[in-house]
């Protein structure tokens, strides 16, 4: 976290932005640090950054959405303090975001599911290039290949036909939503942390949704609720995309646990 904090107050310094009272605002698979007191947020990869070869260029498509929505006033935007980057520097990559002032309160799920109605009828207008869903299943593939479970691979190799490859319409998603990535702020939801932006059915952030709802304790009664302010689809029919979430959860935690263990 040390090192994430100094790279950050590097890339900093190198365009002149005030950082004396940098602080780290979480620490996860990604680095949050706010550049206080300029009101920019340095995200620094670290977990994350294994499982992608082309990393300029994946975070060079967050930016691009972040731009897109956060003109649209849909989500934490790219700084135009300096050039939001990707930065690499002292070997880690970053990006620069507006520091947006916000607070804990939970959702409601008609909030939730407006915004996220909201987002999908956006992004369909975005003309940008995005890797497909099948990204996603290819970088939980590479972590399986280290932990070598039989199981979990059984079960995304099910679940890659009827998710990952599904025939149904595809459009630009988030990609990773989740409660923990929609802040509530002055001017409403804003959508954050557009790392994982892809394309693919909608119902994989819908199913994201209610797996996230479910894990901080909501009850079906909430999820039903965001599903009906979403406009749809029914709970039963999100079942595979449901499976696939908690697998990326299983298989992401494995790979957290392995790790912790080797080093």
């Amino acid at each position: 976290m040390l090192r994430a904090l100094r790279a950050a107050r590097g890339v900093a310094d190198a365009y002149d932005l005030p950082c004396e009272d940098a602080v780290v605002l979480a620490g996860g698979s990604n680095v949050l640090v706010h550049l206080k007191p300029t009101p920019v947020v340095a995200r620094v990869m670290t977990a994350t950054a294994v499982l992608h070869d082309d990393l300029e260029g994946w975070l060079t498509r967050e930016v691009a959405v972040g731009q897109f929505l956060g003109e649209r006033g849909l989500a934490v935007a790219p700084t135009r303090l300096a050039p939001p980057g990707p930065h690499q520097r002292d070997g880690l990559w970053m990006t620069l975001w507006d520091y947006v002032p916000h607070d804990s309160t939970f959702p409601s799920a008609g909030e939730l599911g407006h915004s996220l109605r909201q987002l999908h009828a956006a992004l369909a207008d975005f003309g940008g290039d995005l890797e497909p869903l099948m990204g996603i299943q290819g970088w939980l593939g590479r972590l399986l290949d280290d932990l070598q479970d039989d199981s979990l691979r059984a079960e995304l190799d099910e679940l890659t036909p009827r998710v990952f490859a599904s025939s149904l319409p595809a459009q630009p998603l988030h990609g990773d939503a989740s409660v923990t990535n929609v802040l509530r702020t002055d001017n409403g939801l804003l959508w954050n942390d557009l790392e994982d932006v892809c394309a693919g059915p909608v119902e994989w952030d819908i199913a994201g949704l209610v797996v996230s709802a479910r894990l901080r304790g909501q009850s079906e009664a909430f999820v039903a609720e965001f599903l009906r302010a979403y406009g749809g689809p029914q709970l039963d029919e999100l079942s595979d995309f449901v499976a696939a979430h908690e697998l990326y959860t299983a298989i992401w935690q494995a790979a957290q646990r392995s790790k912790s263990r080797t080093s």
